[in-house]
């Protein structure tokens, strides 16, 4: 048990104006490599809403419902955009902050999941310097029971809205085949990113009482010449319409909250192949405006200020406890090397 002075609220960040699209996204793939083609395909989806992702809106929205809950002030920071977390862990400094949690708005491991967020508190503190408050990040939360009973009820109110016998298709966002291995070690129960995916869907269908669902991805961006986790949820709506399926529904289970990629490829794209193929089709909610979603924060926090004990219901190893930016115990969730082009 640890005292602690505050929370961290650590997310992605996101645009809230047509100008501001193109620095965020360049900000996101910065060192990357990224063709200026790609941005320019991802800028659009971006403009088509106005330039606004949901993102920082229903961030706030729980920064709130969790500030209603807890006697410690609450922070705003981002990896990629206003209000960046070097700012907010300098404020922190200011106020007089000198020991903080932090949650990290991604219930999964893996490289951008996880790592990455050690890595912005490690960037934030080096920032700020010897006054700069230690930082513990909260562990990962796909299998605690309030984030599955939130999902099992957001696919349950789906189902309701579309003919009996629909499908449940659980998506979450693809990443390199190379940077899944390297979420940890198979062979000794790491916490491997898709392994962890399919235990949150496992659980979730299981509460709504389940047992014939599909697990498939989306978002990919990547070049052609690198495997990425597959199937692509368009490409398995079409393969399910091809097996005489009528009705599906689509549930983001790796997503925390509304964003772009959760409301351009399943609210458009998705939605749109369903609709082309005659199949009635339904997306069921993020778990995050839950008011259950605040509540398990709160739940995380207890296992560091009084020792309360962690909630699970999966059997799958996690991760996500670090100290000042410090990586897991383990070498896991490393970047993947990408190939040198020529």
């Amino acid at each position: 048990m640890g005292s602690y002075d505050a929370l961290l609220f650590l997310s992605f960040g996101g645009p809230e104006g047509p100008d501001e699209v193109r620095p965020f996204l360049e900000n996101v793939v910065r060192g990357r490599g990224v063709p200026p083609e790609r941005l320019d395909a991802v800028e659009e989806h971006y403009q088509h809403f106005g330039g606004v992702s949901p993102i920082n809106a229903r961030n706030r929205e729980l920064i709130a419902a969790i500030r209603s809950r807890t006697d410690l002030p609450v922070y705003f920071g981002n990896r990629n955009w206003h209000p960046m977390v070097e700012d907010t862990v300098a404020e922190m400094a200011r106020d007089g902050v000198r020991n903080a949690l932090v949650f990290a708005t991604s219930a999964y491991g893996g490289y951008s999941a996880c790592r990455q967020y050690d890595d912005d508190i490690a960037r934030a503190r080096a920032a700020v310097g010897d006054g700069a408050p230690h930082l513990t990040k909260l562990r990962h939360f796909f299998d605690h029971p309030l984030f599955v009973e939130a999902n099992a009820d957001a696919v349950r109110a789906a189902l309701a809205t579309v003919p009996e016998g629909a499908r449940v298709v659980f998506t979450a966002h693809s990443i390199p085949v190379a940077a899944d291995a390297a979420a940890g070690v198979p062979e000794e129960g790491g916490h491997r990113y898709s392994r962890q995916i399919a235990e949150a869907a496992r659980l979730v269908a299981a509460q709504v009482g389940i047992t014939d669902y599909d697990v498939v991805w989306q978002s990919r961006s990547g070049p052609p010449q690198i495997a990425w986790l597959e199937p692509d949820v368009v490409d398995h709506i079409e393969a399910l319409h091809e097996k005489g399926v009528e009705a599906v529904v689509v549930a983001p289970v790796g997503f925390v909250s509304d964003h772009i990629e959760v409301i351009w490829d399943l609210d458009n794209e998705a939605a749109e192949k369903a609709e082309e193929l005659g199949m009635a089709f339904a997306r069921a909610a993020t778990a995050g405006p839950d008011p259950r979603f605040a509540d398990m924060v709160v739940e995380l926090m207890a296992e560091h200020l009084v020792d309360a004990p962690a909630r699970s219901l999966g059997g799958v190893a996690r991760a996500g406890c670090t100290t000042d930016g410090a990586p897991c115990a383990v070498t896991c969730c490393e970047p993947v090397r990408r190939p040198t082009r020529p």
